[in-house]
């Protein structure tokens, strides 16, 4: 449920603020690692990541509709129904966790531990990029020639593929333990779509193409980055190392919008790209090591 407050966004970024007061993404992630076994972790942590990215999509196409419909007010409205069915499904469908067991552990094992470091520097950059590049190739494919209430036919049809395409190499991290190898495959397919969107000028179709190959690396990371994190986590601190992790997460959206707007009005659309090759890049290197 928590992929239905992306239709929000569509909208006004300040509706972040809704869901970010609950913390859920923390307390999804925290409740997943606790339900399943590390086995089926990452393939867990995908219908999380499937679900938000489907929502996403389903919210470019709808939310103009639901708009339409029923106004600002009656777009809110609907959320918070979502909201409350999602407490019913949790109170009466969700099976019950394990009981916690209670041990004085430093919070300093999570801030201090090098390889949740890498992972949170990941999902900063992740997200920081995804933001900025989403300034940029609306416009993009505004000047193509597709108005900005035609997008979802580029978008909706790059995430359902790119979703369907992300399964085998979920199945080679989780099965084949070839977790590292697909972790810089997927952040090269994103270096590869950000580099090649700052090349330009493109055609509808070859943006389409470059999406497809972003989004597979994205929706790659977005599954696994989380699964990896609550096993790497000691066990007492895990839903602290879920608070950290999202709220890096949540600072990379803040800055991708922040500096990627600054890059386009000072750079141009090719220097926002190019900027956030460098910092993929980076990030690519750090977890080669």
């Amino acid at each position: 449920m928590l992929g239905l407050f992306m239709i929000m966004p569509v909208f006004s970024i300040d509706a972040k603020t809704i869901p970010g007061i609950g913390a859920m993404s923390s307390a999804v992630i925290t409740f997943i690692a606790d339900l399943t076994a590390e086995e089926h972790r990452t393939k867990a942590m995908a219908m999380v990541g499937g679900s938000i990215g489907v929502s996403f999509a389903v919210a470019i196409v709808g939310a103009p509709i639901v708009f339409h419909w029923l106004g600002m007010s009656g777009l809110f409205t609907l959320v918070g129904v979502f909201a409350i069915l999602a407490i019913g499904i949790v109170l009466w469908v969700v099976p019950d966790a394990p009981k916690p067991v209670h041990v004085r552990a430093p919070f300093a094992e999570v801030l201090h531990n090098v390889e949740l470091l890498r992972l949170n520097f990941g999902v900063l950059v992740l997200h920081a990029t995804q933001t900025a590049l989403f300034l940029v190739v609306p416009r993009i494919l505004e000047a193509g020639g597709l108005p900005v209430a035609s997008h979802w036919k580029v978008y909706l049809p790059v995430m359902g593929l790119s979703f369907v395409m992300m399964v085998p190499a979920i199945i080679a991290a989780e099965k084949r333990g070839k977790m590292k190898i697909v972790l810089l495959s997927a952040i090269a397919l994103i270096l590869t779509g950000q580099l090649l969107l700052g090349v330009g000028p493109h055609t509808i179709l070859s943006v389409a193409a470059i999406l497809f190959v972003y989004f597979l690396g994205f929706n790659i990371l977005e599954a696994s980055q989380p699964s990896l994190m609550s096993k790497l986590a000691p066990g007492t601190r895990k839903g602290a190392a879920a608070g950290v992790y999202n709220t890096t997460q949540s600072i990379g959206l803040a800055l991708g919008g922040m500096v990627g707007g600054w890059l386009l009005k000072v750079n141009g659309q090719s220097g926002v790209f190019f900027a956030c090759s460098g910092l993929v890049f980076c990030w690519l290197i750090i977890v080669a090591s």
